[in-house]
């Protein structure tokens, strides 16, 4: 992949969102690591390890507590303010109003139960069960606590990519030349 930077005296929040499997760390992760720049990915499943919670635990509790999303909501918006970087979370692109592009990745619900499948291990009906599920409870919540719905996303994101078509480096390329036609990025 091509040396990318931030050109001079500019700062450049990124916004990714899309729902689990969608690829959202990875691209996130990549893209952050082109730029030179801060990653911020603080989702339930850090949550739950800081709380020394399973997952399941944390998405149970979050059903009756709204503690848990604004925990984790609130610490990303925060972080994302103080310097250049990419916010990568399920709702990135509607809490982090300053982001200067925002990014939606899509992929198909058995696509992401297939990657969320090679990522942990386990069996595919129930990942894909649990999936459906988490993305039913995630959309309530968020409705709920924010109005936000997260099934809503053409009004609000810049980009829109759906991660079946591409590979992650290609999908960052991509980004990249959408920056850089918005005059954030240059190559180095």
């Amino acid at each position: 992949m091509d040396a990318w930077k931030i050109k001079d005296n500019k700062e450049l929040r990124v916004a990714v969102s899309g729902k689990s499997g969608c690829g959202n760390t990875t691209v996130s992760g990549l893209l952050a690591k082109t730029l030179g720049i801060k990653l911020i990915n603080f989702t339930f499943r850090q949550l739950a390890q800081e709380r020394g919670m399973t997952l399941a635990q944390v998405i149970e509790a979050a059903k009756t507590d709204d503690g848990y999303d604004k925990a984790v909501d609130t610490r990303q918006v925060e972080l994302a303010k103080k310097e250049s970087c990419v916010l990568g979370s399920r709702l990135a692109i509607w809490m982090l109003k300053e982001a200067d592009v925002k990014i939606y990745l899509l992929a198909s619900d058995e696509l992401r139960a297939k990657r969320i499948l090679n990522r942990e291990g386990g069996d595919l009906a129930q990942i894909t069960a649990f999936t459906k599920m988490r993305d039913g409870e995630d959309t309530k919540r968020y409705k709920a606590l924010y109005g936000i719905d997260n099934d809503d996303y053409k009004g609000v994101a810049d980009l829109v990519i759906d991660t079946a078509v591409n590979v992650p480096e290609e999908i960052v390329q991509n980004i990249l030349l959408e920056l850089e036609k918005r005059g954030f990025v240059e190559r180095a």
